[in-house]
């Protein structure tokens, strides 16, 4: 009974095919639209974690201040010193390197070029603890790092800008008032999850850039890499404590320095991006709602159209519920071809949007599940008054319909 009922909506469908088109768009743009924008925002999720994550391993950045991000108030924190690094290094448990930051914006010129790009003066582990790979060439060492060597590590955008496709290594770059000879390029990391280009910088030992650019002994930010088997709770209080005492920071007085954690960076803004999907995927289940509406209407236009239809069957021995099972079934046969097409637009869209948004697509079998299951029960739902009516039809005033 089922399968002949089955034969006939489709029978019906296909009769009527830009009725049934026009019918299905509400259920194939809603179930379309939610998997677009969850699909979508899955990717953009793991983008996020996938590019905090590419700032290093367990990190903590400790900067002067009592709060990160845009705005932070610096104004009357003293900087911190090449000793605060080397006391962290010696005095907490489970750290895999500290590395003290110095940074400064230049105007570079090379080969008749120029460009302006941040220069980091730091150590050798900032290349370990910022996962940072070498493309070409090599990092300084240790002896470069002391005598405060005017050599550098460049970043892919620096070298694009400054050296077009030429190798870089063993290329001069004019930096202020002195030349430096670039002894490494390192490997594209792209966009950052802020929006900054990763790629442009100029890496140098940071007695170079302290003796050349900043003109201070002064630290602006420390990088503390901790240990897999370390925990970062316990290394994150006992670098607190630490700096509180070196900083002479009383009992009852706030901190003037941030230590940030990147897990927790990762955790906010991974949160925030699934509640906008959250948000996105419910505004878009609403057309969801307007295609079933747009169902039950054509349902009932279908069940005074084919009136006579119905009065003959119920005449000759159908029974009411199988009258019921037609109509319904065409209904949901109706929502659920809108939910086909809609997954099959959305896995278009999904795949195109996550390219141009430069984000992983992320193939989720759940929310295409459920959106179909949806899209199946607005057809049942939204049809079942229709079909009800037809079902109830009194088969004397049915035949006497025109």
């Amino acid at each position: 009974m089922i399968w002949n009922a089955l034969l006939l909506a489709l029978r019906e469908i296909r009769r009527n095919l830009m009725r049934s088109f026009l019918t299905i768009l509400g259920i194939v743009i809603g179930v379309s639209a939610v998997i677009t924008m969850v699909t979508l925002g899955n990717g953009a999720t793991r983008a996020v974690s996938d590019q905090i994550s590419s700032l290093g391993s367990n990190l903590l950045i400790i900067r002067p201040g009592q709060h990160l991000g845009p705005g932070r108030d610096s104004a009357g924190s003293a900087a911190f010193k090449v000793a605060d690094a080397d006391a962290l290094r010696n005095q907490v448990n489970g750290l895999a390197a500290v590395v003290p930051v110095s940074s400064k914006s230049v105007t570079l010129v090379a080969m008749s070029r120029n460009w302006s790009a941040g220069v980091t003066g730091t150590s050798r582990d900032w290349f370990s603890a910022g996962k940072w790979q070498i493309a070409s060439g090599r990092v300084f060492n240790e002896a470069e790092e002391r005598a405060g060597a005017a050599v550098c590590v460049i970043g892919e955008t620096v070298r694009r800008e400054l050296f077009g496709g030429l190798d870089p290594v063993g290329r001069k770059i004019r930096v202020k008032q002195f030349s430096c000879e670039v002894i490494g390029l390192l490997t594209s990391k792209g966009q950052s999850s802020m929006g900054n280009d990763q790629d442009d910088l100029v890496a140098m030992p940071l007695r170079t850039v302290q003796r050349r650019l900043t003109g201070s002994v002064d630290v602006a930010t420390l990088m503390v890499s901790v240990r897999d088997d370390a925990s970062m709770d316990l290394a994150k209080e006992q670098i607190t404590w630490l700096m509180r005492e070196r900083r002479h920071i009383g009992p009852g007085d706030n901190d003037d320095f941030s230590v940030m954690d990147t897990r927790q960076i990762a955790e906010t803004l991974s949160s925030t991006t699934k509640v906008m999907t959250g948000l996105l995927g419910a505004v878009a289940a609403v057309s969801l709602l307007v295609g079933g509406i747009g169902i039950m209407n054509i349902m009932l236009v279908s069940v005074t159209e084919r009136t006579r239809e119905i009065g003959i069957r119920l005449a000759i021995g159908a029974l009411e519920r199988e009258v019921l099972l037609q109509f319904l079934i065409e209904a949901v046969a109706l929502a659920s071809l809108g939910g086909v097409v809609g997954i099959i637009l959305a896995t278009m869209a999904s795949i195109s949007g996550a390219a141009l948004m430069h984000v992983p697509y992320l193939f989720n079998p759940v929310i295409n599940l459920l959106s179909f299951g949806f899209s199946a029960a607005i057809g049942v739902i939204f049809g079942y008054v229709p079909a009800r009516r037809a079902a109830r039809l009194d088969p004397i005033e049915a035949l006497r319909h025109e």
